[in-house]
């Protein structure tokens, strides 16, 4: 999808970063089942968009794909009501209904990358020539394909206000949690710092989906 090595690269490395945080948390760290299925979920979702980024991503099957990020929606926002106590229930349903958001965000867009990649690789040969509402004549943009029917692109531009809007407050929360930390005599302390790098890796993920986005229009 993304025709701009620089561009390409940054977004690669943004993600295989969130990619590596889900992987040691679900993996290694010390946690409950029910975040270990947080963490697993970010750590598809980063794969999936670093596949996004380059040609060969283009021919994955669609339909795994899209079974995933609707069940990794519907997770996130039918297991909120159940996390905690009340108090931290009413604290973690926003964070919780914005991840519902991203995975069906992811969804939808995996569906877009898979019938423009399929055209894409086909070298324009076939039936298919590419997907309604789908320019794949690539040019000197950024990206290898946009969106051209207004219905599509629309979407595409309120998902990407709203991951910029889902990143920012994960970045505030990064910084308060920071803020927060008890130091030492060499500096902050280890544990406590998991949540402002949790939040710092869900706006980094956010804000890298929104650049995906931006780039369809």
């Amino acid at each position: 999808m993304i025709a701009a090595g620089g561009l390409r690269w940054t977004l690669t490395l943004v993600f295989a970063l969130t990619t590596a945080h889900g992987i040691r948390r679900a993996v290694t760290h010390r946690s409950t089942t029910a975040d270990r299925v947080d963490h697993a979920l970010h750590a598809v979702m980063g794969l999936a968009m670093i596949a996004m980024v380059w040609p060969w991503g283009m021919g994955r099957a669609v339909g795994p794909q899209v079974v995933v990020f609707v069940a990794g929606a519907l997770w996130f926002a039918c297991a909120a009501p159940f996390r905690g106590d009340r108090r931290a229930r009413l604290k973690g349903l926003p964070g919780a209904l914005a991840q519902s958001v991203l995975m069906g965000a992811m969804a939808w867009m995996v569906t877009l990358m898979d019938s423009g990649g399929t055209a894409a690789g086909s070298g324009g040969g076939g039936g298919m020539q590419g997907m309604p509402g789908m320019d794949m004549s690539g040019g000197a943009g950024a990206a290898t394909m946009t969106l051209s029917d207004s219905g599509p692109k629309m979407a595409a531009g309120l998902l990407a206000v709203v991951t910029v809007v889902f990143a920012l407050g994960w970045l505030t929360q990064a910084f308060d949690h920071a803020r927060a930390l008890p130091t030492t005599a060499t500096g902050p302390t280890p544990g406590p710092g998991e949540a402002a790098l949790a939040s710092a890796c869900h706006a980094a993920m956010a804000l890298g989906m929104a650049a995906m986005f931006a780039l369809l229009l």
